[in-house]
């Protein structure tokens, strides 16, 4: 069962939300927050799988809340979606920067929502290979002229080849086969990535991918 938590300032959105999701067999709404700081504390007290966060509440935003969420290791299980009616690229990169595992717009098809609820409580991205690869693109200007790539001293060279890729936006399968790997073990080993680097989710090694230099915008 996928625990999901949904923090709006919208009493009319989340009632909508929690009709949505409950309705769903493997899905369970276990609270509901009103506010950045109401999000917090809810988050530490059930521990939810998933959590559907807008941005603009008041007492603390959506932003604010997730880098408290995110900052927590207790909380390292929880996964963020960033839910709201901004659809600009200042919200998304920092939403991202924040920790968020993905990001969606509020007129999102309710298939969608729901299909993003069990891709991030999988440990999946929320935003497909090629969106998150043009967005990185974008913000990267605010990245350090000088990458410290130090932190992927941890990493074989196999493993940073994978690194690599998945910041150039390609999926396990598309690895594999770039690499000559099954996708199981092209997923064995973004797997294994993430624990190394302390990562959440695959959002944040292509910012890792980005930070250190591995990647660049506009070379492959």
């Amino acid at each position: 069962m996928i625990r999901v938590a949904i923090a709006d300032d919208q009493q009319l959105i989340r009632g909508g939300f929690r009709a949505l999701l409950d309705s769903e067999p493997d899905i369970e709404v276990v609270g509901e927050a009103g506010s950045g700081t109401e999000a917090v504390a809810l988050v530490r007290a059930q521990r939810p799988d998933v959590i559907l966060m807008d941005i603009r509440m008041p007492d603390g935003d959506g932003l604010w809340a997730t880098e408290q969420i995110t900052a927590d290791p207790d909380l390292a299980t929880t996964h963020i979606v960033v839910v709201t009616t901004f659809e600009l690229d200042e919200y998304v990169g920092r939403a991202i920067r924040a920790g968020a595992s993905g990001f969606l717009v509020k007129d999102t098809e309710p298939v969608e929502l729901i299909r993003a609820v069990r891709v991030v409580a999988a440990g999946d991205a929320l935003l497909s290979p090629g969106v998150t690869r043009r967005l990185l693109e974008r913000v990267a200007g605010g990245l350090s002229e000088t990458p410290d790539a130090s932190s992927l001293d941890a990493l074989t060279a196999r493993e940073r080849e994978v690194l690599g890729l998945v910041g150039a936006g390609l999926t396990n399968d598309e690895i594999g086969a770039r690499l000559y790997l099954s996708p199981l073990t092209a997923k064995t080993h973004v797997s294994r990535i993430m624990s190394k680097l302390a990562a959440r989710d695959r959002v944040q090694l292509v910012v890792i991918a980005y930070e250190t230099g591995l990647v660049a915008p506009g070379r492959p």
